[in-house]
């Protein structure tokens, strides 16, 4: 038995080791685009790593290589695609063909099963809630045939073989998912606290110069509606409007920065998810016609939520409303929800088929001054996300240009031991 665990036990170290360097190298991320680089680079590291595993197979086992480089074909493939996977299946398979042996294209063979039961299964696998789950379900799948091609051309395996080397194997795998996951959750929180910390930057500079700025704005705009009552310059006539239009626009910008600079006057409570969306949608349909789009309102039955139904509602509206005046020329909306069970919570879905966002766009939601509308300060957006983050739920924007948006939130159920 020892001589089937040790170096099993060495090809897990070095699973591990390749998982953490390649999330130093491109963090994980379960919603971003994986860009051709990082699958060039996740292919190399996966490879890499694969042969070293092929370096440390189970010994006295005749011209075998019995080791772990078919979990990092099927879990580099699972999670970025076809092209990393195959530069880790091409890598792998060269150097099984350089070692040579009686049982070479069987190994080839098996690597290659690995590669093509990821590519099947990848989409299933990214879409599932639970991640660990649907890769157990694929690997006993893999297992079924990895078992009967080995059983088939290689004979001389006894049953104790069998069995350490597959639980092994199916315990690693399960591992290096739940690490993968776990870093993905990291990574997602590493950056809700650095937006966080930007939120509360603009907030000191706001709570230092808005009150200052504001004082002398006032007073500029009771001297320009002073004037304008009585004069008979045409110019001034012509221009204070404009004057005042765009001083009431500093105003509002100095507003939102209050808002991110004074704590909000949180009051946690069970909300009625249901009913909010509800209001929320009639009170933007007028809004919604007159810009020729369409909403659609999809409740599947859940628990309703902890937050605070106030805030809760305007962040709701902030995202619809932005929704709206991204559709161009007609559209349509599907505001959803439905639970999640499993983790305790109640996701939130706001689609448009609007004029979507690039991947630099995306990057840069939630910045501050950032918008990608012609009119706006690109406030909003950072207060909808501070009144999520506040309420201890999460905000995720996905898009693709010319086919629209989808903002997801996700809220704490509401449950009687909330």
């Amino acid at each position: 038995m020892l001589i089937y665990l040790k170096p099993l036990i060495v090809n897990m170290a070095i699973l591990f080791s390749f998982t953490f360097n390649a999330n130093l190298m491109f963090p994980f991320h379960s919603r971003k685009k994986i860009k051709v680089k990082q699958q060039i680079i996740y292919g190399l590291i996966s490879g890499f790593g694969a042969m070293l595993c092929m370096l440390y197979p189970i010994e006295d086992l005749g011209e075998t290589f019995f080791d772990f480089r078919m979990i990092a074909i099927l879990i580099v493939t699972l999670y970025s695609g076809w092209l990393a996977g195959g530069i880790a299946l091409l890598f792998v398979c060269a150097v099984r063909y350089g070692f040579g042996g009686e049982f070479v294209f069987v190994g080839i063979f098996i690597n290659a099963a690995a590669y093509a039961a990821g590519l099947l299964f990848r989409r299933i696998f990214l879409k599932s809630k639970v991640r660990l789950i649907a890769g157990a379900f694929i690997t006993l799948l893999y297992f079924f045939f990895y078992i009967w091609i080995v059983s088939r051309f290689i004979t001389f395996l006894r049953i104790d073989f069998y069995m350490i080397y597959f639980v092994f194997f199916f315990a690693v795998t399960m591992a290096v998912i739940a690490i993968i996951e776990a870093l993905i959750r990291i990574n997602r929180n590493l950056d809700n606290m650095i937006y966080l910390d930007k939120l509360t930057t603009i907030g000191q500079m706001a709570a230092s110069i808005a009150h200052e700025i504001r004082n002398p704005i006032t007073a500029v705009r009771g001297f320009i509606q002073f004037l304008q009552e009585d004069t008979t310059d045409q110019k001034l006539m012509e221009f204070s409007p404009l004057i005042l239009s765009e001083l009431d626009r500093t105003n509002k910008i100095i507003t939102d920065y209050l808002k991110l600079a004074k704590p909000y006057e949180f009051s946690l409570a069970r909300v009625k998810i249901d009913e909010l969306m509800r209001d929320s949608v009639e009170l933007l349909k007028p809004l919604a016609t007159f810009e020729n789009a369409e909403i659609k309102l999809e409740l599947v039955p859940s628990n309703d939520v902890v937050g605070d139904a106030e805030h809760l509602m305007q962040a709701i509206m902030n995202v619809l409303k932005n929704s709206i005046e991204s559709i161009e020329g007609g559209g349509r909306i599907t505001v959803a929800k439905k639970p999640d069970y499993f983790n305790g919570k109640v996701i939130v879905t706001i689609a448009d088929t609007g004029k979507g966002m690039t991947e630099e766009q995306l990057q840069n939601i939630g910045l501050p001054f950032y918008t990608t509308k012609t009119k706006g300060t690109g406030l909003g957006t950072m207060i909808t996300s501070r009144l999520i983050h506040d309420m201890d739920g999460e905000i995720e924007y996905t898009s693709k240009i010319n086919e629209g948006t989808v903002v997801t939130i996700t809220l704490k159920a509401y449950t009687s031991l909330t």
